[in-house]
């Protein structure tokens, strides 16, 4: 299918062939008829993408913040790799459009295939054949609305919202300051709701076209009689609101919101204006009231409504951002809310270059609306694999990805490019595998990971997915003959971890490693080699300055199953692995903070012990200072001391002296090598089958621990039925969330 992408790092925008998305549970895939620009929003975006260096500094001074943040914590190198990731990736725009329903994995059965529908959200609903948007971002299109008018439907929620800030009453004397496009509908929505409606614009050309659509009347704000026709329009008692719509660096329409508003009037911020209230000599004396209106509604940014599907009550949030856009639909279907002024241009898909031309100002020329059509039926396949020959050599690395974030763009492709064949990269969204599989080089990139389970050709399968699919993918990847690396953690279920091993014990012939670094590195090696001189019992401090984590972020949702099975499962390794031994019992304990921003469990203390009489403790801190390092080990073991400083620096404490370890990495590269080097040499993965399992098994008992307040048993004989139940059950069940 086709897709506009741009790349950040230079700016180049272009239409692209891209694979057509994968559909996951909770979302819906869209064949889009027509997609809006969004004049306003693009243009910045764009015109960001294209300046120099120099120039996106400027343009986003936040991002610079993060920059220089990501510096003082973790150094120039990581700094570098992590900016140079962000910049070469293709960006995807739009997030407004219209289409008919292709498939629907939707929780609740609303959508079935050939329902018109209109579309919103940045990253869903972009200029594209074929998109997946999540449930509560489509809404029903009527045979009475267009689907060209109905791709207005997001930016006309967002003005409803604007609308709904404001609260305005039958009658009521409403200012809009910025008559763009958003501006406009706001006019025609406040219109539509028996307000008086004065519209206030730079531009000569947007004052007549509201004058003659949207508002009762409208000046230029450097007319010379403005201040006059606003007092005349009001009977000179002032403004019961104004809404700003316009985009400016400017205070002014602020000053001027407060200068025309009735004393107790309210101000309603839709469009990108600093805000510097001058206390005097409106707001104070008027007793003025500032809101701001959030892009669509309730449910915007938040992850459980947008993502997961949830619907907040409808006699409690009686608008959220798609009961707006539900009401938009209704408004073009009653012919309350005429978009068809506003549409200036319409370009086909393949003509798109021609649009932004307009939009960014290379090409001079009035715009407002500007629609792309598609007419063409985009093919709904993922791109094919390039033809490839015979069955891949058991000894020689033939790689795809399923999943390719930022993290596996770092710290895993990279170094798997240096031991082996890339050949296919499998991602959810179509412009991400074309990214990727480009930078890389990877020989074919698609949205479908079935096609790399059923390519004879590959035999080494890496799985960098969000965590609840990651046992499902490896099951399904060693059923298929494949190797398999997959990111931590193995699994966030006892059943999968069961489903997992008993795959594994049928598929000998395969190697499973999950991608536990930390014991790779050198100065954890260099340690390892130190007590392994040692007979007797470690005693290992394991503090983890992890920081704090929103809650809303994925990690902390079902998707990611929390920090403890997240990344907790890192140092219950490498406490295995510096112990040489396995883990016995565990015992966990959290803070009773009662803060809903900061789950307890996310500042915890662990206690672990090993079977040899190893005992280790783990402090996981999300409450700490940022710049503090993230992670301190000390080994105690045979009148010997060992201390890790972040991966950095090592310290070696024997015989009374003090030698200093320098060494960087915290082993990314190394286990990959292992890994890969295992494969070419016909040996067994790098970490033991029961080790892996007990990581797993440790972290879902400190769960146990902190939901029970008592010390949980670690045994692989816990799994032994779960993994006898998991051999009667075949694994279509793991297949169905394979696009997921």
């Amino acid at each position: 299918m086709k897709q506009i992408i741009q790349n950040f790092k230079t700016g180049e925008l272009s239409v692209a062939e891209v694979a057509s998305p994968a559909l996951a549970s909770g979302f819906v895939l869209v064949r889009n008829h027509y997609s809006l620009i969004s004049a306003g929003t693009e243009r910045s975006t764009v015109s960001t993408a294209q300046a120099s260096l120099l120039g996106k500094a400027r343009q986003r001074p936040d991002l610079v913040r993060q920059v220089l943040d990501s510096f003082r914590k973790d150094g120039f190198s990581e700094t570098v790799k992590r900016v140079r990731t962000k910049l070469e990736t293709l960006k995807e725009l739009g997030y407004s459009s219209a289409g008919t329903v292709l498939a629907s994995l939707g929780t609740r059965g609303r959508f079935q295939p050939g329902d018109r529908v209109a579309c919103g959200g940045a990253g869903y609903a972009s200029h594209a054949g074929i998109i997946t948007v999540p449930q509560n971002l489509v809404v029903k299109v009527p045979h009475a609305v267009g689907l060209d008018a109905a791709a207005f439907t997001t930016v006309g929620a967002i003005a409803m919202q604007g609308v709904r800030q404001a609260n305005p009453r039958l009658g009521e004397f409403v200012c809009v300051i910025g008559l763009g496009l958003l501006g406009e509908i706001t006019a025609q929505i406040l219109r539509a709701n028996g307000c008086q409606v004065f519209g206030v614009d730079t531009a000569e050309s947007m004052v007549a076209l509201a004058a003659e659509h949207s508002c009762h009347a409208a000046r230029t704000r450097s007319d010379t009689g403005l201040e006059s026709a606003l007092a005349a329009f009001t009977g000179g008692h002032g403004f019961d609101s104004v809404i700003i719509t316009a985009a400016t660096q400017s205070t002014d329409p602020v000053e001027l919101a407060s200068a025309i508003l009735r004393q107790k009037g309210a101000i309603v911020i839709v469009g990108a204006v600093p805000m510097n209230i001058p206390r005097e000599p409106h707001f104070y004396k008027k007793e003025l009231e500032l809101k701001i209106s959030c892009s669509y509604g309730p449910g915007r940014y938040d992850s459980t409504y947008e993502e997961q599907g949830r619907d907040y009550p409808y006699g409690y949030v009686r608008w959220t951002e798609s009961r707006n856009m539900e009401a938009f639909v209704k408004l073009l279907e009653n012919r309350s809310v005429d978009v068809q002024p506003l549409v200036t241009h319409v370009f086909e898909i393949e003509d798109a270059e021609k649009a932004y031309d307009i939009v960014t100002g290379k090409v001079p020329e009035r715009h407002l609306g500007i629609l792309l059509k598609y007419s063409e039926v985009p093919a709904t396949q993922a791109i094919e694999p390039m033809p490839r020959a015979a069955d891949a050599s058991p000894d020689k690395p033939c790689i795809a990805f399923i999943g390719a974030g930022s993290f596996a763009q770092k710290f895993l492709i990279p170094y798997a490019r240096q031991g082996g064949d890339l050949l296919s990269v499998v991602t959810t969204r179509g412009v991400t595998a074309k990214s990727v599989g480009e930078k890389f080089r990877f020989q074919s990139h698609s949205t479908d990971a079935h096609r790399i389970l059923a390519d004879r050709t590959i035999n080494t399968v890496f799985i960098a997915t969000r965590h609840d699919t990651h046992a499902a993918f490896a099951a399904a990847a060693l059923e298929a003959g494949k190797n398999v690396f997959v990111e931590k953690p193995l699994a966030i279920h006892q059943d999968e971890l069961a489903k997992v091993l008993e795959v594994v014990s049928r598929r000998s012939d395969c190697r499973l490693m999950v991608g536990y670094n930390r014991r790779f590195s050198p100065l954890a090696r260099h340690a390892r080699e130190v007590f392994q001189r040692v007979s007797g019992p470690l005693l290992i401090n394991y503090r983890i300055n992890a920081g704090f984590l929103p809650t809303e972020h994925w990690t902390q949702t079902e998707q990611g199953g929390g920090r403890i099975l997240g990344e907790v499962c890192h140092f219950v390794d490498l406490m295995q692995f510096l112990t040489g031994s396995e883990p016995v019992s565990v015992y966990a304990t959290s803070v009773a903070a009662n803060n809903a921003q900061m789950p307890d469990q996310d500042n915890v203390t662990i206690s672990l012990r090993f079977q040899n009489g190893s005992v280790g403790q783990i402090a996981y801190v999300a409450c700490g200072d940022k710049l503090l390092s993230k992670e301190r080990i000390e080994i105690f073991g045979g009148g010997q001391t060992f201390i890790i400083d972040d991966f950095k620096v090592g310290e070696h404490y024997a015989d009374g002296s003090r030698r200093a370890v320098k060494s960087q990495g915290k082993g990314y590269q190394e286990e990959v090598k292992a890994f890969l080097r295992a494969i070419r040499e016909g040996r067994p993965s790098p970490i033991p089958l029961d080790s892996l399992a007990l990581t797993s098994l440790t972290t879902l008992a400190i769960m146990d621990s902190l939901r029970t307040g008592l010390p949980q048993a670690v045994s692989l004989v816990s799994i032994d039925q779960s993994s006898h139940e998991a051999s009667l059950a075949g694994s279509d069940a793991a297949m169905t969330s394979l696009t997921s």
